[in-house]
Parts: C-alpha cells; structure tokens; sequence
C-alpha cells in the first residue's frame, strides 16, 4: 500500500483568494519572462485569464505587486516589484512547510 496526503494551500483575504499556488506560479512566470502574453503562453493560460489573476493580486495586496511598463522600442512589460518577490518566497516557504508538516503526520498513520 502506498499512501499518500494530498492537500492545497492558499491564503485569502475578506473571503476572497489572495495568493495561491496558480497566482503564485503566474508571478514566477511574469518575474522569468517580463511580459503577461509570455507568462500566460508558458502556463497555458489565456491573456485574459492571466490577467484577471494578476489584477484580483494587485487590487487586494497592501503594496503593489508588479510595475508596468509601456511600449516603445522593446516594447512594454510587467516586472515584479520586491513585495511581489517576497511573496513569491513567503508563499513557497508557508507551503513547504505545510507540506513538510503533513508528510511527517503521515508517517504516523504509516505506522499505526
């Protein structure tokens, strides 16, 4: 038998999610290609709906999440700010935590 625990995390303000894995891998996405197009490209999102995402975080953050940026010879973009950075990283570590967490309750059913 091989048992396994599965669980997801995700954090919510005023009944509404905040961040969550989804968001959390969208802002990795943005972070890694600068761009919104590109990022939802790499997640197999649409535009619109990598949009909505990204408005619903920036809308109910305490700071701004991303910075945008309009055309011209490059071209415009989206660059993650340092809070937008940092909850990426505190997002990830609150999730291997759980995860760390569950694994080793686990292991007590294991031996019961």
């Amino acid at each position: 038998m091989c048992y396994k625990i599965k669980s997801r995390i995700w954090i919510e303000l005023n009944n509404k999610v905040f961040l969550g894995e989804g968001r959390v891998h969208l802002l990795m996405a943005i972070k890694d290609t600068g761009s919104l197009t590109k990022a939802a490209k790499s997640l197999g999102l649409s535009y619109k709906k990598a949009w909505h995402l990204l408005d619903a975080v920036n809308k109910s953050a305490q700071k701004p999440v991303t910075i945008n940026t309009v055309g011209g010879k490059g071209g415009g973009g989206v660059k993650l700010t340092e809070y937008g950075t940092s909850l990426i990283e505190t997002f990830n570590t609150i999730n291997q935590r759980c995860w760390h967490f569950l694994d080793s309750e686990l292991e007590k059913i294991k031996k019961l």
